[in-house]
């Protein structure tokens, strides 16, 4: 704010008492962004490179994670199947051990007659 200059004279609102404020410019205060549009072109083409690696990335992690899950799913299947077989197995043996003990039985008795 600096005195009244004599070569301006009057103000419009009539505000004479009041020094005159210079108008606020960013500019003046040196900060500015990069006006070249070829750095500005640079810049957001660097920044899409780094999203799309970013996301090949997270997309890998991700494509690792389900595999991984899957694997374990398929062997979890496996193995209860083997182990369903195994109780089959079992059971089919248990009644033909069964039958045979039974026929053996009708045998002793028929020929106890």
């Amino acid at each position: 704010m600096g005195l009244k200059d004599p070569g301006k004279g009057s103000r419009v609102n009539g505000k004479d008492w009041k020094g005159q404020k210079d108008p606020f410019r960013i500019k003046r205060l040196g900060v500015t962004k990069p006006s070249n549009f070829k750095e500005r072109e640079v810049k957001k083409l660097q920044e899409q490179q780094y999203r799309a690696r970013l996301q090949e990335l997270k997309q890998e992690k991700e494509d690792v994670k389900k595999q991984r899950i899957a694997d374990l799913k398929r062997r979890r299947e496996i193995k209860e199947e083997k182990e369903r077989y195994e109780k089959l197995a079992a059971k089919m043996h248990a009644k033909k051990v069964e039958r045979l003990r039974k026929k053996e039985k009708r045998n002793k008795l028929l020929k106890e007659r």
